[in-house]
């Protein structure tokens, strides 16, 4: 690969294109009055996900990214489940308690702050107020940290099926660059005791790009990793964005690689973890041959969501919590993001919407293309605008994006369908936002595309 292309692209900043369009384009004049009758007009029956934000840790790492508060008390987070218990309630009024809840996601922040008996309560309510599915997926990310042997217990109690473990990388003079020092051994006695439990399903975060970082050091956090095995794992590229997050002004950025050293990292670490016995799973994802997500892949029915690479198929996603976004047929809607606000919100009797947006039948289509270069690294444009009613030439013609990844021979253009070559798959965000029709409108700094 040559380093002009990695010069070229790597440096760029686009959106990871979990959703279509992307939560800087939401707008804050939304009609969140709406919400309540998308809520109603959902299908009865229809299998529905539920994502459920917990933003509190017990101390800032320096890289994160999310909406989440350091907090050493328990009384804010008590107070927070008692926000939520009331959210639940507004959302079981709005639909007469008619959901089918089939997929729930806790995310953070640590979800696992909470204490066990007040996660095995929220989900119960989950049940009892909103209504499961006959059959319910629940995933949570954890802190292996701060993990608890009766918080693992309670997990287990609340039907939990999959865990996702931070390890981000196991380099100490890393981690001491990031604030977050955790062990080998902190980490498999997690996984462990998860698994002793009957929660099989392990997913592990691993980062490149932090500060410190090398090639060697990646490689050695990968075979630490893959010496548990793991079901899955995601590989991200660190964001810096520190105008966007105070805290990662803590981060040194002469420490940080340049574009070249993270794209040898990623490459590294892809390469590593191939060799362990794990599937690609298109752009920072992996997972053992017999593992869902590789299935879902190899039969073209993977799909992308707020959380990244999935086999959640559901149409709709409730968002639950503070700065939660949801997606239902007709739109986005997203919650008010500083907790104080999103309190008094619930608390009035209101569901908290601050933003949302309204799709249009042209988002539609866009989405669709969008999902498929993500996931498939191809996509037949012509087949996919004949479905949605629209013309394929009217995305193809004058995409001077486009033009110019078909220039640089990234792309294969046969037709309306379009592949990304294997050599160039780490620029798949940029072919991508060939079909982004409000790239760089929302004045939003995103992360480097390597």
């Amino acid at each position: 690969m040559s380093a002009a292309i990695i010069e070229k692209y790597g440096d760029a900043r686009l959106p990871r294109y979990t959703s279509y369009p992307t939560a800087p384009n939401f707008t804050k004049n939304f009609d969140g009055s709406v919400y309540p009758q998308w809520l109603q007009a959902l299908p009865q029956d229809e299998p529905t996900s539920l994502y459920v934000h917990i933003p509190f840790c017990r101390a800032m790492c320096w890289y994160c990214g999310c909406h989440t508060a350091v907090t050493q008390k328990d009384r804010p987070i008590i107070e927070y489940m008692e926000t939520l218990h009331r959210e639940v309630e507004l959302l079981a009024l709005a639909r007469n308690e008619s959901f089918s809840i089939g997929e729930i996601h806790f995310g953070g922040g640590t979800p696992t702050i909470m204490k066990p008996d007040e996660f095995v309560a929220l989900v119960h309510a989950f049940r009892d107020r909103l209504g499961f599915a006959p059959t319910v997926n629940t995933a949570i990310e954890i802190d292996p940290r701060t993990l608890q042997s009766d918080m693992v217990a309670a997990l287990a109690e609340a039907g939990v099926t999959r865990a996702s473990l931070g390890v981000q990388s196991f380099d100490l003079k890393v981690q001491r660059a990031i604030n977050r020092v955790q062990s080998v051994e902190q980490t498999m006695a997690a996984v462990s005791s998860l698994r002793g439990v009957g929660i099989n399903a392990i997913n592990f975060d691993l980062i490149y790009g932090l500060p410190h970082q090398t090639v060697e050091s990646c490689i050695e956090t990968v075979e630490a990793a893959v010496a548990m095995r793991p079901n899955r794992l995601a590989v991200f590229g660190y964001a810096h964005v520190p105008s966007f997050k105070k805290h990662q002004r803590l981060i040194q950025e002469e420490a940080l690689p340049n574009a070249p050293e993270r794209a040898l990292q990623a490459a590294a670490m892809a390469q590593a973890l191939i060799a362990a016995g794990y599937v690609q799973i298109g752009l920072d994802h992996f997972a053992l041959p017999d593992d869902d997500l590789a299935l879902a892949q190899a039969e073209g029915r993977l799909h992308r969501n707020f959380q990244g690479y999935t086999t959640d198929n559901c149409e709709t996603l409730i968002g639950l919590g503070a700065s939660s976004i949801g997606r239902l047929p007709q739109g986005y809607v997203q919650n008010e993001v500083p907790h104080g606000l999103y309190a008094s919100r619930v608390a009035s009797g209101e569901l908290p919407i601050a933003k949302g947006y309204h799709l249009t039948a042209e988002d539609g289509l866009r989405a669709a293309i969008i999902e498929r270069i993500m996931c498939d690294f191809a996509v037949d444009v012509e087949a996919l605008a004949c479905a949605h009613g629209f013309e394929a030439n009217d995305l193809l013609r004058h995409n001077d994006r486009l033009d110019e990844l078909e220039s640089d021979g990234l792309i294969q253009r046969d037709g309306g369908r379009i592949t990304i070559s294997e050599e160039h798959r780490f620029i798949v965000r940029a072919a991508a936002s060939a079909f982004d029709a409000y790239l760089n409108q929302a004045g939003r700094s995103f992360s480097k595309a390597a």
